[in-house]
């Protein structure tokens, strides 16, 4: 099989050499033509030299083809040079007989519309020749006969069009959309550097203004005074920027990818399925192939079984069958859900890639009316799969190293800019591995800097929390129950009751008992109405945080999976170590939309998915998908997004706004950490050893640890802290200290 694929590789390499030199053959001795050469309308006596740098012989070949053809002869030594390169590029390359028809009916097209605009012809070195040649004039002449000018015209660019269509293998509309999207693209580009370069004006402008007195009447002070209005630290977006001339990001700032069907043959599908069936009547199993639906990475055989065959003696076969059919792995559905049948996919040999612009370039992207799609990939028949996070609403992720985890995530996130403004969606960011997300600083869809502390990721995840409350309030305060129906409520200036007297009492603080300190969603603040946009979280690392602090970080995600979804607080949540201390059972009860890609093992399977499967995939992309409200696994191949790719769309966007961020976020960390150091200086037992203390009417570090049965680094704290609060009296050599409490009655 090897040697013969060798040899038709250097039967190809000798097919491309010939046809180059067709190339320079036919090149040099068309454009050395001259007409004193000896040709079959010229004779020359012998002896005389010729004018051609491929001598007689090509002299009679340029005066045959020019006299014939014209100067479309000149799309020989082309097409030569495109069957070269073909021969050399594409080993499996073989010239297709309406290949060849079109090529010819393309010349002659090319000949007659020669003939036709160049009508008194064209002269060559004192000679006038036909510009189409005979050919070029005898189609013109028909077609004059019959259509007169205006119609041959338009026949022969029809026929030109759809012979070059039908040649390259373009689309005419698709390169109409690039070149106005590309257009379109360069005059933003240009627009937003004249308006940086000529902002000084508009300063001087400001300044002015600025700068000229201002007189107005001063109302006098009433006696009755009011409490002072607490100052809010939220930023109100609505105010704040203006994103009425922001413009989303088009995809022709993706690249262009040449499609490549990889797609397995017909041959090989009857001969994969005539190998599947011998191998599992050679396991004593009866089934037969009933139906093959070949994809863009693998290939799914519907497997019928014969009555009385129970599933599991195919399921238990996977090993074999992969090692039968030369496969890396297979992955058995039994059974398909709606059908008598068994699936098996078998990977292709040659694996077709797929790319973000494949999946965004559809009509279901395009009209999405959704700010949260996220685009995942195609299925295993290439239709892309496009997702709704809102109606997720939260997304955990798995899957090894490598196995294409921070590539879909990137997609993801991706797929969201090109849909929403800063004003509508913002993004927070947990980036512990300081590698993938931090290509996004900057951007003004963040509401703060992409932290990369796990302590501080700990911190924000609570101001969440905090925050997802807060929305709770101002939701109910106009009688809403989600976020999207208040920001419908607020976009038609509809104001309830509740939020009328709310307004009147703005100014008056609010009940003590429900003061949430150092956040956001401090309730103390006075209640703003204002549009409020969605909120994605995405962590990089989940396993990083838990590693830190496992019981903040599980709470403030259950809190969040179970409140979060109508305030309009999503999560995306990834990690590369699926083990149970990672992804709790609490936090899996939560986050029922999972995606696994590559697994190293049944065990980690289960834990993301339920069940095993991920250990078999590909890599690269491959995953399972549990969509939201089944339990149903769809397999997916995501798409490829290049680090290029992001570092435009990411310099697009930053060129029209600069970042807002939360200085609340800020706050709420400083406080939190506050309390955290008080928190580390606790001991547990601290409260313990003050009963036991006041019981015995002594202290000393030795008793703290004799009645304890704990360490003596952590007995001597616990007394510096009772020293510190006053409750025993300083050293005193050898002797206990005294107890300053007294001691509580019985």
């Amino acid at each position: 099989m090897e040697e013969k694929t060798k040899t038709n590789k250097r039967n190809q390499e000798i097919k491309g050499v010939l046809f180059l030199a067709l190339t320079i053959f036919f090149l040099l001795c068309l454009v050395s033509y001259h007409p004193e050469d000896p040709s079959f309308t010229h004779f020359v006596a012998g002896g005389k030299a010729t004018h051609n740098f491929t001598g007689f012989i090509g002299s009679y070949t340029a005066d045959s083809l020019l006299r014939l053809l014209g100067f479309s002869s000149f799309l020989l030594p082309i097409l030569f040079l495109l069957l070269a390169l073909k021969y050399f590029l594409r080993p499996a390359f073989i010239v297709k007989k309406g290949r060849v028809l079109g090529f010819i009916v393309f010349v002659l097209t090319v000949a007659g519309l020669l003939s036709l605009i160049f009508n008194s012809g064209v002269p060559i070195r004192g000679e006038t020749l036909k510009a189409g040649g005979l050919l070029g004039s005898i189609i013109v002449k028909i077609l004059l006969y019959f259509f007169n000018k205006a119609g041959t015209y338009i026949i022969l660019l029809v026929l030109f069009i759809i012979t070059l269509i039908s040649l390259v293998e373009f689309s005419l509309v698709s390169l109409t959309e690039r070149f106005f999207q590309s257009s379109f693209n360069i005059f933003s580009l240009i627009k937003e550097h004249m308006v940086k370069s000529f902002s000084f004006i508009f300063l001087k402008l400001r300044k002015q203004k600025k700068s000229e007195p201002i007189i107005e009447k001063v109302a006098p002070v009433s006696k009755k005074t009011r409490p002072k209005k607490i100052e809010q630290a939220r930023l109100d977006f609505a105010k704040t920027a203006d994103n009425s001339k922001y413009q989303l990001p088009t995809i022709a700032l993706l690249d262009d990818v040449p499609h490549k069907d990889s797609r397995v043959k017909r041959d090989s599908l009857v001969t994969n399925s005539r190998i599947l069936e011998k191998k599992l009547a050679d396991f004593g199993v009866e089934a037969k192939v009933v139906e093959v639906t070949p994809g863009p990475v693998i290939t799914m055989y519907e497997v019928e079984p014969a009555s009385g065959v129970k599933i599991n003696r195919i399921t238990n076969l996977a090993d074999d069958l992969a090692l039968a059919l030369m496969a890396p792995s297979i992955r058995i559905i039994a059974p398909i859900p709606g059908k008598s049948v068994i699936g098996i996919e078998i990977p292709n040999l040659k694996r077709e890639h797929v790319f973000l612009k494949d999946v965004l370039d559809n009509e279901e992207f395009m009209d999405s009316s959704s700010k949260l799609p996220i685009a995942l990939g195609v299925n295993f028949v290439g239709t892309p799969v496009i997702a709704d996070l809102t109606k997720m609403p939260h997304l955990l992720i798995a899957g090894t190293t490598g196995s294409g985890k921070s590539v879909a995530l990137n997609a993801m996130i991706c797929s969201i800019l090109f849909k929403a403004r800063p004003d509508e969606v913002k993004f927070l960011m947990i980036d512990p591995k300081r590698l993938e997300l931090s290509s996004y600083g900057g951007i003004p869809h963040l509401i703060h800097h992409v932290v990369v502390d796990a302590k501080k990721a700990s911190q924000v995840l609570r101001w969440t929390v905090e925050e997802v409350e807060r929305r709770y309030r101002v939701i109910s305060d106009v009688g809403a129950k989600s976020i999207d129906f208040y920001n419908e409520l607020i976009a038609k200036g509809a104001k309830s009751k509740t939020f009328r007297e709310t307004k009147e009492q703005q100014s008056e603080p609010l009940d003590k008992a429900e003061n949430i300190s150092g956040g956001l969603a401090g309730s103390e603040q006075p209640i703003n109405h204002v549009k409020l946009p969605y909120i994605v979280i995405v962590i990089d690392e989940l396993a990083d945080l838990m590693m830190v602090a496992p019981r903040d970080v599980e709470e403030s995600l259950t809190r969040l999976a179970q409140m979060a979804r109508a305030a309009g607080i999503h999560l995306i949540i990834a990690t590369q170590r699926p083990s149970v201390d990672v992804i709790t059972g609490l936090i899996k009860a939560n986050f029922p939309t999972r995606i696994s890609f590559q697994v190293s093992s049944k065990i980690d399977s289960r834990t993301i998915i339920d069940q095993q499967g991920a250990e078999q995939l590909l890599g690269a992309g491959d995953m399972l998908f549990i969509p939201p409200g089944t339990s149903k696994l769809s397999r997916i191949h995501g798409a490829y997004v290049s680090d290029k790719e992001i570092s435009r769309i990411v310099d697009f966007i930053k060129l029209q706004a600069q970042p807002l961020y939360d200085a609340s976020i800020e706050k709420f960390q400083a406080t939190a950490a506050h309390s955290q150091r008080e928190d580390d200086d606790y001991d547990e037992k601290y409260d313990e050893a003050v009963a036991l203390i006041s019981e015995l009417g002594q202290a000393s570090i030795s008793l703290i640890q004799r009645y304890m049965k704990i360490g003596y680094n952590r007995a001597a704290r616990i007394i510096e802290q009772m020293e510190h609060e006053g409750i025993v009296g300083p050293s005193d050599g050898v002797k206990p200290r005294k107890v300053l409490i007294r001691k509580p009655p019985r």
